[in-house]
């Protein structure tokens, strides 16, 4: 969710000798190998495509951005643009890049590398527009009236209206660089023949096994010291908890509460964590019955005791949400309604809807996917706590890819009621929570909304406050909005997941980030 949210931060490394299982760092003279454990299958390796983590995971060390987010934080810094210019009217963004840098099949990285990446996704007359489904191009790219190339290496971006986070989502995954001649290439075959700049080249994808990358050694930037990685989809939980343990693997994420400490105890593992700009929430449909009703949408929310699901499922791996904002995104706060574990109130919101005889559901969640936690535990409490107030629910669980290809379908196809997500910050900014899920503009398959939430009111906050660039005048609209939204209740948010990953000992330097995106460059085994 990105995104869902995606949307949702969160990395873990494994090392494994070379055609073996683990070894931290390979065998004599043969090369050195991180194995990463990760949650499920990726969907794309295809930066313009992703849109879940594990997807990101696996893929993201292949490219470059122009602008750059550093090194644990969403702060800018310069990427493949060595500069920009802003006009006065912030209509204008003009790139400065860099020279001499390729992509790894040679293509030069030039300004028309640039316009083709943008314009391929955004205009559906480009010749290779077909080439994929471009889930964040509106939300990322919307704003743009046009790309010019102005010289070889200066490239300026033309928008509609002024848009804040503009330089945000520039770092983002969906503006990364691909090269033009691969897509050119491999047309809609792109996903799984990916080529960027980055300090990782592609290798191998063999479904249901792994995605491996090898070293640039001509990497712009610097030298990436590990020769290989390799992601390994480990959909259970306990079976990439053990293989780490074994030796097999290096490096998970998903981590089960139970076992947490039983990791930071273990002197061969190191464990990274780091708050989240992550969330985790139930989307009702708010156009379908029953919950095109608020009162139904209220009880549901007032039904669930979300601090039983943080203190004996998550066992403190997540805090209590209050809002769809985490804490750590400015703007956040608690002035909304508060919809404390109330299940009497649940009762009488569903009588005064005209449900007193209950409400029967099915309630989709995936088997596992990035970003979700405990999702088949946290939807049995959910389950219980739901019924208690009469709306019984019957599980459906889906495979992840499948899972994102239903639920974000568009409303005349789309016959999900109810259903488990999480969405993790892509850039720091309230405009990547508020309006990629909560616009109506937003609605599916033009971006995340998937909740198909539409409040007039709400609208016209989020469009105008991505506009300005005064903060304390969209910190005041986006609080605004806070509050207009959860009286709403189109989510019923349970969490905010503390980022947590485990690896052996031997790996130095990995660095969780708040987006989530893992980061393997400057990454060195002892």
């Amino acid at each position: 969710m990105r995104k869902i949210a995606y949307l949702l931060a969160l990395g873990l490394i494994v090392l494994a000798a070379a055609g073996c299982g683990g070894g931290g760092g390979g065998a004599a003279g043969g090369d050195s190998s991180v194995v990463i454990g990760i949650q499920a299958e990726p969907t794309s390796l295809d930066p313009a495509q992703v849109t879940d983590y594990n997807s990101s995971r696996a893929a993201m060390d292949l490219y470059d951005n122009l602008v750059e987010f550093k090194d644990g934080s969403t702060e800018l810094e310069p990427g493949l643009a060595a500069d920009w210019d802003i006009s006065e009217d912030g209509l204008e963004y003009t790139f400065y890049l860099r020279e001499d840098i390729k992509f790894h099949d040679g293509t030069p990285f030039n300004a028309d590398a640039v316009k083709f990446n943008i314009d391929r996704q955004i205009d559906t007359e480009h010749p290779f527009h077909d080439t994929g489904e471009f889930a964040y191009s509106d939300f990322t790219f919307g704003m743009v009236k046009e790309v010019q190339v102005v010289d070889e290496y200066t490239v300026k971006f033309i928008l509609n209206e002024p848009f804040a986070p503009f330089l945000g989502n520039i770092a983002m995954h969906s503006a990364a660089m691909s090269s033009p001649s691969a897509i050119e290439e491999h047309g809609k075959d792109i996903s799984q023949n990916p080529v960027g700049t980055g300090p990782y080249k592609f290798v191998s994808w063999e479904p249901g096994v792994e995605v491996v990358l090898e070293k640039n050694q001509d990497y712009w930037k610097y030298e990436p010291q590990i020769d290989k990685l390799i992601f390994r989809p480990i959909v259970e939980d306990q079976t990439r908890l053990t293989e780490l343990e074994s030796g097999n693997i290096d490096f998970i994420v998903g981590i089960l509460p139970d076992d947490l400490q039983r990791l930071k105890d273990n002197e061969d593992l190191l464990v990274a964590e780091q708050p989240g700009m992550h969330t985790w929430y139930l989307a009702l449909n708010c156009q379908r019955e029953p919950f095109d009703n608020v009162k139904v949408r209220q009880a549901a929310n007032y039904a669930i005791n979300k601090k039983d699901i943080v203190d004996n499922i998550l066992m403190g791996t997540g805090v209590e949400a209050k809002n769809i904002l985490p804490p750590v995104i400015w703007s956040y706060t608690e002035d909304v309604q508060d919809y404390s574990y109330n299940p009497e109130k649940a009762k009488e919101l569903l009588a005064e809807a005209g449900y007193e005889d209950g409400i029967e559901v099915d309630f989709y969640i995936p088997k596992s996917g990035s970003g979700m936690q405990q999702p088949v535990s946290m939807a049995t409490a959910i389950q219980s706590d739901l019924e208690a107030v009469g709306i019984k629910t019957n599980i459906q669980q889906v495979e992840w890819g499948t899972y994102l290809d239903k639920v974000f379908m568009p409303l005349e196809e789309n016959d999900v009621l109810m259903h488990e997500m999480s969405w993790m910050g892509d850039n720091g900014d309230p405009d990547n929570f508020l309006y990629i899920l909560l616009s109506s503009e937003q609605w599916p398959t033009a971006g995340f909304n998937e909740a198909f939430y539409k409040n007039t009111e709400v609208d016209k906050i989020l469009r105008e406050a991505r506009t300005l660039s005064d903060q304390d005048k969209r910190i005041e609209m986006y609080e605004e909005a806070q509050k207009l939204i959860m009286a709403d209740s189109p989510l019923i948010v349970v969490d905010h997941e503390t980022q947590i990953v485990a690896m052996k000992n031997n790996i130095k330097g990995f660095e969780l980030h708040p987006t989530g995106i893992f980061r393997f460059g400057k990454v060195t085994l002892e």
